[in-house]
């Protein structure tokens, strides 16, 4: 998907919005008896008119072993078929040597064909250009994450008061453009946001934190939307696990309506 496409999307929807799809068994319906597949059919069905992107994160699926991981690939499947306008992000925060990371961009890209994959940017430009050369797909850099555990390298700062997280978002935009390199940038850094957002004015932001992890969507508008909206908020918990009742689907539909609204405003 061209970031134009995507743009255009983000208009005819009036929403920015993306679902990530992390479902924990132990939150779902004891219905379902743990099929992460019809879950996320479900969950898919209820807010694609609300939603933008899909963002299956990996770790969900792996932790089922193989049939876990088919359920991811029969996901991504069904959401090209059925709505082929989603941006569908693998969310598996690869980041690995050359050789390597060529296979990951091989197994993303072609075998699975998703638009977007999560990469870990620490091994530096070899273990990030490889996924550069596909074109309509898109590597989302790990920049200014929302985790607690991210004051322990990202916010440490050199001689002259640099942290180390501007560093990564300088050095790796020299190796990718707005057309195809995207940034996470956490919702619960409030005014950080700015910061981003003056470093990569153009590149659009991936957005987790909204939602569950207590991030403000006024606020994440407000710091780091551009010209072009330039940004894609993702909620996961908030979403997907409103209810472990059979009225999942529902609850999911409702909470995602509520977002879209809202970003519906933001947009002006």
């Amino acid at each position: 998907m061209t970031r134009n496409e995507l743009y255009l999307n983000i208009l005819r929807k009036r929403s920015f919005l993306c679902v990530g799809l992390d479902p924990d068994p132990d939150k779902m319906p004891a219905s379902l008896n743990g099929d992460l597949l019809r879950f996320n059919k479900a969950i898919i069905d209820a807010t694609a008119d609300y939603a933008i992107a899909f963002k299956p994160n990996l770790a969900f699926y792996e932790a089922q072993g193989p049939v876990g991981y088919k359920a991811f690939e029969e996901t991504v499947r069904y959401i090209r078929e059925h709505y082929p306008d989603q941006f569908i992000i693998a969310d598996a925060k690869r980041g690995d040597i050359g050789n390597t990371s060529k296979a990951y961009a091989r197994s993303f890209f072609e075998a699975l064909d998703v638009d977007a994959l999560t990469v870990a940017p620490y091994m530096g430009e070899d273990s990030i250009t490889p996924f550069l050369g596909y074109e309509g797909k898109w590597v989302i850099v790990l920049a200014l994450t929302s985790n607690k555990g991210s004051l322990d390298f990202q916010m440490i700062r050199d001689s002259e008061g640099t942290p180390l997280y501007e560093h990564v978002l300088r050095k790796t935009q020299q190796w990718g453009s707005p057309d195809n390199m995207m940034f996470v940038a956490g919702a619960t850094r409030g005014e950080m946001l700015q910061d981003v957002r003056r470093l990569v004015p153009d590149h659009f932001l991936l957005v987790p934190g909204v939602g569950a992890q207590g991030g403000s969507l006024a606020e994440v508008a407000q710091y780091a939307m551009n010209a072009q909206c330039g940004i894609i908020v993702n909620s996961s918990r908030g979403i997907i696990h409103a209810s472990n009742g059979d009225d999942f689907a529902e609850a999911a539909r409702l909470k995602a309506s509520a977002m879209q609204t809202e970003m519906s405003q933001l947009l002006g």
